[in-house]
C-alpha cells in the first residue's frame, strides 16, 4: 500500500483554488472539477460530505486537531507578500520558535490552519554564516548535528529535506 497524499474538504472550490494559488504559490497538478491536486503533494475536495456518505454538519470548521505545513525559504517576503490579501485570517503573528524558526500561521478559506514556517536549512545557514560551530547550530536549532553537517556541506540545500 502506498500512501498519496493529504486530502482537504472544502466549501468553495474556486476560493480556495485561489487561496492556495495566489497566497501560497502552490502549483495545480491535476484538476477535476470537484477534486484539485496541488505541487505541494495535497489535495482539496469539494463535496467531501456527499462523496463519503457523512452529514455535512459533521464536516467541522477550525478543528485545531491539523495543519498543512509549508516552508519558505524567504520568510521576510512572504510576509510581505501576506499582507496583499486583506481577507486572511491570522491564527497568529510571525513569532520564533525555541529552535530559532519563525513562523506564521493563517487559516484557510475552511479554517484549516495552515503554518509557514521559514526553511530550517535557511535558519541553519544563517547561523554558519555567523560562524558558530555545527555542533552549537545542532544544539540551538534543536535538529541533528547530521542535518547541519549536510546543510553545510551543500548536501541539503532546498528548503524543504523530508
Amino acid at each position: 500500500m502506498k500512501f498519496t497524499c493529504p486530502l482537504i474538504a472544502v466549501s468553495n472550490l474556486k476560493t480556495s483554488k485561489r487561496f492556495y494559488e495566489e497566497v501560497l504559490g502552490q502549483k495545480i497538478v491535476l484538476d477535476l472539477g470537484w477534486n484539485v491536486t496541488f505541487s505541494g503533494g495535497f489535495a482539496i475536495q469539494f463535496n467531501f460530505a456527499d462523496i463519503v456518505s457523512v452529514d455535512k454538519e459533521s464536516v467541522m470548521k477550525r478543528s485545531h486537531n491539523f495543519e498543512l505545513y509549508f516552508e519558505e525559504e524567504d520568510f521576510d517576503a512572504f510576509i510581505e507578500h501576506l499582507k496583499k490579501f486583506d481577507d486572511i485570517e491570522y491564527v497568529h503573528q510571525p513569532k520564533k520558535h525555541d529552535w530559532q524558526q519563525r513562523v506564521v500561521r493563517i487559516y484557510d478559506p475552511d479554517k484549516h490552519i495552515i503554518e509557514i514556517g521559514e526553511s530550517m536549512v535557511v535558519v541553519a545557514k544563517s547561523f554558519l554564516g555567523q560562524g558558530m560551530s555545527i555542533e552549537e547550530i545542532a544544539k540551538l536549532i534543536q535538529h541533528p548535528v547530521e542535518f547541519v553537517k549536510a546543510v553545510s556541506s551543500g548536501e541539503i540545500n532546498a528548503p524543504s529535506y523530508t
